[in-house]
């Protein structure tokens, strides 16, 4: 199971995460954006997103796909479906920090005569990265233990070694129990690392 975590799970996790906060990025910025079609699109995608439950969503991309002619391997699909997971929440969580910066910054940094590109570059992005790291890094922690629902669509990660190892010796409390631990474990890591980067945020923007 321990293997499974690493060679799967935390992979899986990883690329989606990156791959989730890059379009979650692009998806607040279309929220906030001036042009109606954009900001339609992008919350019509929000919407959807967080508004059905993701394992509806990965059985939609892993199994129904196939019935219009489109076939995903089981990685790929969990990491289409978790990265649509990921964007769609962490938009509301960047979209709420950059909201949160006050109106005042914009107002000053355009009269330096800055552009509204470099104001959200060099001024409001960097202050909303700061309020934005703790939920960010909830929502990392969550997403190892949202990996699990992968093992539904045949991807042999952690959960679902812990279910083939029931199937053959019958032990499912101690199996499971195992299983549990080592999501403890990644979390627990994952919680430690998160705290010592708060840290330096809170030195850095402390200066």
């Amino acid at each position: 199971m321990l293997t499974a975590g690493i060679e799967f799970t935390v992979p899986l996790t990883l690329i989606s995460f990156v791959l989730g906060l890059i379009l979650a990025f692009l998806t607040a910025l279309a929220r906030l954006s001036n042009i109606k079609p954009l900001r339609a699109i992008a919350w019509f995608y929000v919407w959807i997103i967080r508004g059905t439950p993701l394992l509806v969503q990965l059985f939609i991309i892993f199994y129904g796909l196939p019935s219009v002619g489109i076939t995903i391997n089981a990685f790929p699909a969990a990491v289409i479906g978790f990265t649509l997971s990921v964007g769609a929440y962490n938009s509301e969580i960047i979209r709420a920090a950059i909201l949160s910066v006050n109106r005042g910054q914009w107002e000053a940094a355009a009269a330096l005569g800055l552009a509204k590109a470099q104001v959200m570059r060099w001024v409001i992005i960097p202050q909303a990265l700061r309020v934005s790291v703790p939920p960010l890094g909830n929502s990392f922690i969550s997403l190892v233990k949202d990996t699990s629902l992968a093992a539904t669509i045949t991807l042999t990660e952690l959960f679902e070694v812990a279910q083939e190892k029931t199937a053959t010796n019958y032990e499912p409390l101690w199996m499971y129990a195992e299983a549990a631990f080592i999501y403890l474990i990644f979390s627990s890591i994952l919680t430690a690392l998160q705290n010592r980067l708060e840290t330096r945020f809170d030195r850095y923007t402390d200066r």
